[in-house]
């Protein structure tokens, strides 16, 4: 089994395409109601499904981006407009991690973990 895709209801679609592909997402698919990105590296693709009077009230999504160089990325990110709630930092899960929001409050982390992505010390 392999995951194909994460879909993320959102309320104004095109302002969410904006947003992703700006983060670096490639659009693939564009429709009145449905948008799919491809990721710039791996196999993994992304969507979005228009949903009327989606509230973002709720906790919403946490979706993790990894890349190599998260502190450039951020740095180049904040250039853009971009505003971090945290910027790049150790966890004490093994991971460098830096956090935003979407537009319709979805968690986004962009993170590097290298191996202890899935192998981490803890590990079954």
């Amino acid at each position: 089994m392999n995951l194909n895709q994460v879909t993320i209801p959102v309320s104004e679609l095109q302002q969410s395409i904006h947003f992703y592909t700006q983060l670096g997402l490639r659009l693939i698919v564009n429709s009145p109601h449905y948008a799919r990105f491809e990721c710039p590296t791996g196999d993994a693709t992304f969507s979005l499904h228009h949903v009327e009077n989606y509230a973002n009230s709720a906790p919403g999504a946490w979706i993790y981006f990894e890349l190599e160089n998260l502190d450039h990325t951020v740095t180049e990110l904040s250039n853009k407009g971009f505003v971090f709630e945290t910027q790049p930092e150790d966890m004490s899960w093994l991971w460098r991690e830096a956090r935003l929001k979407d537009p319709d409050g979805h968690q986004i982390i962009l993170y590097f973990a290298g191996d202890n992505r899935k192998n981490p010390p803890w590990r079954i």
